[in-house]
C-alpha cells in the first residue's frame, strides 16, 4: 500500500502519492501553462542570488512534452550541462544550436556564419517552420554583450513574429522565446527595451530560502495583470507550487539581546558632559535679541555715553525748501 505524504498549500491534506502526481499535476501544470499562453517572448530575470536557468529548463521540458519543436540556442553552458536532467524521450526532442564551444566558428571556417550570434539567432526564425515552436535562449545576457541592444531587440521581435496581428496567430503557430535574464549584469536602458518586449515577465526573488516568481502578464487590448507563485524545482525539472512563507517565520530580532549603540567606536565624542550642556544652554548668541539687550539698547544707564549728530551746512550746499531732489538726474 503506497505510503501518505503530506502536502501544503492553500490548505493541508494528506494524499497518497498516486493522488499527489494527479493534483499536484493540475497545479503545475496551471503555472507553467499560464507562463507560454501568450506567446512572444517570455523574460525570465533572475539575479546572482536566485537563479533562472532551471525554471527555463522547466518551461523547455514542458514545451517539448507538448509534442512542439524546441530549439535552444545555447551561450554560457556547454550542451551536456544543460541536457543533464532531461531523460531521453525530452534529450530526443530538442534540437542544441551550441554557441557556447565556438561561439565565432573558429573551429570550422567553412560552416561560419558571416554575421555570428546575430545570424544563429536570425537562422532560429527559418528553422523552426511552421506549427508551435519553442525558442529557448541561455541566455539573454550573453546575446547582449556581443551584439548592440537595438539590433537584438529587432531580432526578437521578429523572431517573436509580434509583427502579426494577435487574432491572425493561431496556437498551432505560436512561437515562444524563452529568454533568460542576469539583471544585475546590465544597466536600466536594455532591461527597460527587453521588458517593453516581453509578453510575460518573470522576475525571480524569494525569502527564507523559499523561491518566488512575481510575473507580469501583458495581453493584447487588456491591462497588464500581476501574480506572484512561490515555488520549488524538482530534479527532473518537475515544478512543486508552494504556500507563501507565513510573517512569523521572518527573522526577528531578539527583545533579550543587547542593543549596539553605533557611536560607540567613533573618533570623536558626540555627547555632552553636564558641565558642558549647561554652559552651551547659558550662551547667548548674538542674533538672539533678548529682554536684556533691548532694554539696554532703549534706556541707557548712568554713566553711558550718548550720542547726537551735528550738521552745520556749508556754501555748497543748495536747499531748495520747495524742490529738495532739486540735485537729482531724473
Amino acid at each position: 500500500m503506497p505510503r501518505p505524504f503530506h502536502v501544503e498549500g492553500a490548505g493541508q491534506w494528506t494524499v497518497t502519492p498516486s493522488e499527489g502526481v494527479r493534483r499536484g499535476t493540475g497545479r503545475v501544470l496551471g503555472m507553467l501553462e499560464s507562463l507560454l499562453a501568450l506567446g512572444g517572448l517570455v523574460l525570465l530575470r533572475d539575479s546572482v542570488e536566485w537563479e533562472g536557468r532551471s525554471l527555463l529548463k522547466a518551461l523547455v521540458k514542458k514545451s517539448a512534452l507538448c509534442g512542439e519543436q524546441v530549439h535552444v540556442l545555447g551561450c554560457e553552458v556547454s550542451e551536456e550541462e544543460f541536457r543533464e536532467g532531461f531523460d531521453s524521450n525530452i534529450n530526443s526532442r530538442l534540437v542544441y544550436h551550441d554557441l557556447f564551444r565556438d561561439p565565432l566558428s573558429w573551429s570550422k571556417p567553412g560552416k561560419a556564419l558571416p554575421g555570428g550570434p546575430l545570424e544563429a539567432l536570425r537562422a532560429l526564425d527559418k528553422r523552426t517552420g511552421s506549427g508551435p515552436a519553442t525558442i529557448a535562449l541561455d541566455s539573454l545576457s550573453w546575446l547582449l554583450h556581443h551584439l548592440p541592444c537595438p539590433t537584438l531587440c529587432q531580432t526578437l521581435h521578429a523572431l517573436s513574429r509580434q509583427d502579426s496581428c494577435p487574432g491572425d496567430t493561431s496556437p498551432d503557430e505560436q512561437v515562444h522565446v524563452l529568454g533568460l535574464l542576469h539583471e544585475e549584469l546590465h544597466s536600466p536602458g536594455p532591461l527597460g527595451a527587453l521588458s517593453s518586449l516581453a509578453q510575460t515577465e518573470v522576475t525571480l526573488s524569494g525569502m527564507m530560502g523559499q523561491a518566488s516568481a512575481h510575473i507580469l502578464y501583458r495581453r493584447p487590448r487588456q491591462r497588464p495583470t500581476h501574480q506572484t507563485q512561490w515555488f520549488s524545482i524538482l530534479p527532473d525539472f518537475s515544478l512543486e507550487l508552494q504556500a507563501e512563507p507565513p510573517l512569523e517565520s521572518q527573522p526577528r530580532s531578539d527583545p533579550h539581546t543587547p542593543s549596539v549603540d553605533p557611536t560607540t567606536h567613533l573618533t570623536f565624542n558626540l555627547h555632552l558632559s553636564k558641565k558642558e550642556r549647561e554652559a552651551k544652554d547659558s550662551l547667548t548668541l548674538p542674533f538672539q535679541f533678548s529682554s536684556e539687550k533691548q532694554q539696554a539698547l532703549l534706556r541707557p544707564g548712568l554713566g553711558q555715553a550718548t550720542s547726537h549728530i551735528f550738521y552745520e551746512p556749508d556754501a555748497y550746499d543748495d536747499l531748495d525748501q520747495e524742490d529738495p531732489d532739486d540735485d537729482l538726474d531724473v
